[in-house]
């Protein structure tokens, strides 16, 4: 059986669970599971490669001791003894792992099962149906195999594009044309730190990885490929399918990745030590932090609005000199007010000098907001602006499951990259006309063929946006007035 069909076996196994409700949970305990998976059969690889390795997973609890049923044979457990187990035994230990005794590489692998397992969760009330999962894992997915190994990173990316149809769990994936087209542009090199704050899934890490893999011509190379990328997630699943991720892509210990939100920590406690040479990140809009966070903020850019404030980290986060790609909404373009403030602070502090337009439907079904890839480099202030409208390919009027956007589109955008020229897709905009229009960085494409109207969509995101602000402007005020009661 192909590991997609097992993958779909093992979904359509859980639907019959009544523990079960939803995609979001069943992604959840099939997450847990393959992590467990993998990361035991890199206990055994560890063990036969790597001098006085022992797994951090005490004995009786490590999968071939209650999971492998061929090993085991009639022993192996199932029903309510496997439920007892995995629910009363294996989630208490792992979720409080002992960590003292635990030395090197196992003591990293240690907290990273751990950090994983503190916000997991068993799902299955069927002892006999987490059975016959277990199975299908054992079966059909074998992480030492070579063959299969190369095999599990293009259906783990699979699994997780399918996120999208999964309601709002579609959040945490973002399509691998344009996580590897940034990691292109941006271009980090070994001994870089490449950071993506609100890394979801792990998307623009696990690009950003396979980028320094290619630079790499020793062993040495390779732990400093490993120490370059890092992330953050403020949710606990995209966190798990992230780690995970990273295991599938040969990051032994991604404990660079943590389970955290980096806006909770305020803005002028992150200090030079904090800071990278690249950043690479889609960060969540359309919402709203939670209250309080926004005072972590200078007083010119308190908002709630998730994506703004993490622009305004990204810059505090950069090194002098040191370059981003951030897919960002079309409302940061032309909104007013704070937005305005912060568009101004980029362009005084960084050289914005790529902004790529992409078409409707990127992130279709999840979102029909229309997006926007801005290129920048902090320690020089923007002097010109310059746009390239990404077309859809030819026959196409909207991207789809089976109709996505492909890395090969990007094909005009690298060629065109090094010798910026006007063309029917790409114009530039000059620092004093962005100025004189207030900041507005929605500046339609003069060279497009044939007159162009805004569709229903762009409309409908446009008055979701003044709502938006609309609500934003009433909490500020609500705020302003406690905080005069106070």
């Amino acid at each position: 059986m192909s590991l997609s069909a097992t993958i779909k076996s093992i979904q359509d196994i859980m639907r019959k669970d009544v523990g079960v409700d939803g995609d979001a949970q069943r992604i959840g305990q099939l997450g847990w599971m393959l992590f467990f998976k993998i990361f035991s059969d890199q206990d055994l690889e560890l063990e036969a490669l790597v001098d006085d390795y022992e797994s951090p997973i005490p004995a009786e609890l490590q999968w071939s001791a209650w999971a492998d049923s061929e090993q085991l044979g009639k022993q192996a457990l199932t029903g309510e003894a496997l439920l007892d187990l995995v629910d009363n035994c294996l989630f208490p230990a792992l979720k409080e792992l002992d960590l003292e005794d635990l030395e090197g590489i196992a003591q990293g692998r240690g907290a990273l099962l751990r950090s994983v397992f503190e916000d997991a969760y068993n799902y299955m009330k069927s002892g006999t149906l987490l059975r016959q999962v277990v199975n299908k894992i054992n079966d059909n997915i074998d992480f030492n195999e070579s063959k299969q190994r190369d095999l599990f990173g293009d259906m783990y990316e699979q699994l997780l594009k399918d996120l999208q149809g999964a309601g709002n769990a579609g959040e945490f994936y973002t399509p691998r044309a344009v996580t590897q087209f940034a990691i292109d542009r941006v271009n980090p090199q070994l001994g870089e730190r490449v950071l993506d704050p609100a890394c979801g899934t792990g998307g623009f890490l696990t690009c950003a990885f396979e980028h320094l893999k290619q630079q790499v011509q020793g062993s040495q190379d390779l732990e400093q490929a490993k120490q370059g990328v890092w992330g953050v997630e403020k949710k606990p699943l995209p966190h798990l399918l992230c780690v995970t991720n990273m295991l599938v892509h040969g990051l032994e210990v991604p404990t660079n990745v943590r389970h955290d939100n980096t806006l909770r920590k305020p803005l002028r406690d992150y200090a030079r030590a904090d800071q990278v040479d690249v950043v690479v990140t889609n960060p969540p809009f359309g919402g709203m932090e939670e209250d309080g966070i926004e005072r972590g903020f200078p007083t010119e850019f308190r908002t709630r609005e998730t994506a703004d404030l993490f622009l305004v980290l990204v810059m505090e986060l950069l090194k002098a000199g040191g370059r981003a790609a951030i897919v960002l909404p079309d409302g940061t373009l032309f909104g007013e007010g704070i937005k305005t403030r912060i568009k101004e602070k980029l362009m005084r502090e960084c050289n914005l000098h790529t902004i790529v337009r992409l078409p409707n439907g990127v992130f279709a079904p999840y979102t029909s907001i229309k997006t926007n890839l801005l290129f920048f480099t902090k320690g020089e202030p923007t002097q010109e602006i310059w746009y390239y409208e990404h077309p859809y390919p030819k026959g196409y009027k909207s991207y789809s499951k089976t109709k996505p956007m492909r890395i090969e589109e990007f094909g005009p955008e690298k060629a065109w990259w090094e010798q910026r020229e006007e063309n029917e897709f790409a114009w530039k905009v000059s620092l004093q006309e962005i100025q004189a229009n207030n900041y507005n960085l929605d500046v339609k494409n003069p060279n497009a063929a044939g007159e162009v109207h805004e569709d229903a969509a762009v409309l409908l995101d446009k008055y979701r946006f003044a709502v938006q602000q609309a609500d934003e402007a009433r909490s500020a005020l609500q705020a302003a007035l406690r905080d005069c009661l106070e």
